[in-house]
């Protein structure tokens, strides 16, 4: 297998990164490094050519012209590879001693095309949501694997070189996640190992981490890739609602958080300006469904391009005020009552302010169910009596 690591000004988190690969626990004989410095000026190529001398695994070092960004390093990496499973490592962060055995044990005993490792955040705080127990096998729809869609993972080469597939050197941040859900969209199963850490995130003293850095006008461009991926990939629907969650979750709404507040007039109407098309396209009753109530009502002020409502609920919460929560319906519905909720002159949806299940269980009082759930309880019932029934009628005589 190949691991690839693009490194640029990464010292001294390099020197504990390559000390992960030396200590893997797979036969150092299955693995090889393809490493590229893309311009460092710190020493990074120095270390990665020290530690090709030492090392009893072969290791190619490349060192080439600062790229801008890490799609060119790792799309430099992938072009070199020859293992059957190619794992992207930045240099910042590090490997569990046995991940590689363990993540190629598991995609050989599956036959899945992507393979998921348990990451814990050092400094930094890694996804949660899609992590609970080993998967041997899985996809994109039925897991929460669509909120982690980072570069380090496992993939079986093949799966990249059939399809074509490399890091878009045009994006200066999202780019892996473009890729991993193509990834994910193309593989024959996916799997997760939930019982090893496999990978520890490490987040930089310095702050130089990529994703922390850049213009939010690099998120848009983000949103806007990864959105037209998913609709270019699958049809208009439930499938493609759920997977625009993640980009309108993850990427849109952070610019329509706390950090709004502190934007100028000018940046404030250009965010509104960059969403609008973004929001025209993909944003769906489904999509909204999905969403947190007060994550739908940010999006719906949005969507709608009214910034005075945005800034309404933005000030709600800077104020630390919990909405209050409606039983109605016997208990079966609630609704959370966040600013403007059934104001007539305003004429927000009372459907916006309706919680889902899972944000409703918290309620006390809540009532699962109603109609529909009353309703498949007698569907059920009426199944479970059709074989009773059946045993009173007398089979044909055989011919």
């Amino acid at each position: 297998m190949t691991v690839v690591i693009g490194a640029y000004e990464a010292m001294p988190y390099l020197v504990e990164c390559l000390a992960s690969v030396e200590a893997q626990t797979l036969d150092h004989a299955r693995i090889e490094v393809i490493a590229v410095d893309d311009g460092s000026t710190d020493g990074t190529g120095e270390c990665l050519e020290q530690f090709a001398a030492r090392v009893d695994m072969p290791v190619t070092v490349i060192r080439q012209d600062n790229s801008g960004g890490p799609s060119g390093p790792r799309n430099v990496g992938l072009d070199k590879a020859a293992g059957r499973y190619v794992f992207f490592l930045d240099a910042d962060d590090r490997l569990g001693p046995e991940a590689l055995q363990r993540m190629v044990a598991m995609a050989d005993r599956n036959g899945t095309d992507v393979v998921l490792g348990r990451v814990e955040g050092i400094n930094r705080k890694p996804p949660q949501s899609m992590w609970g127990r080993t998967l041997e096998r899985t996809d994109v729809w039925s897991s929460n694997i669509k909120f982690t869609l980072s570069a380090q993972k496992l993939f079986r080469r093949e799966l990249l070189n059939r399809h074509s597939m490399r890091f878009d050197e045009s994006l200066w941040t999202g780019e892996d996640a473009l890729f991993t859900m193509e990834a994910y969209l193309r593989a024959d199963g996916v799997s997760l190992i939930d019982d090893y850490t496999c990978y520890y995130l490490v987040g930089r003293e310095d702050g130089k981490h990529v994703t922390r850095s850049g213009s939010y006008t690099l998120r848009f461009d983000s949103a806007r890739a990864l959105t037209t991926l998913i609709a270019d990939m699958l049809p208009p629907g439930p499938r493609r609602d759920m997977l625009m969650v993640r980009p309108f979750v993850v990427t849109l709404l952070p610019q329509f958080g706390p950090k709004y507040l502190k934007d100028s007039e000018k940046v404030r109407r250009h965010k509104f300006e960059l969403a609008k098309p973004l929001l025209d396209a993909y944003w769906t009753d489904e999509v909204a469904r999905r969403l947190r109530v007060e994550e739908r009502l940010r999006m719906h002020a949005v969507a709608e391009q009214r910034p005075e409502l945005l800034l309404d609920l933005l000030e709600f919460q800077r104020a630390k005020k919990e909405p209050e929560a409606l039983l109605e319906k016997r208990g079966r519905r609630v609704y959370f009552a966040y600013p403007h909720f059934r104001d007539t002159a305003v004429g927000i949806p009372d459907a916006l302010y309706l919680a889902e299940p899972r944000e409703a269980r918290a309620v006390p009082g809540y009532r699962e169910g109603g109609l529909d759930s009353f309703m498949r309880r007698a569907v059920r019932k009426a199944r479970r009596a059709l074989p009773s029934r059946s045993r009173d009628v007398r089979p044909a005589a055989a011919a």
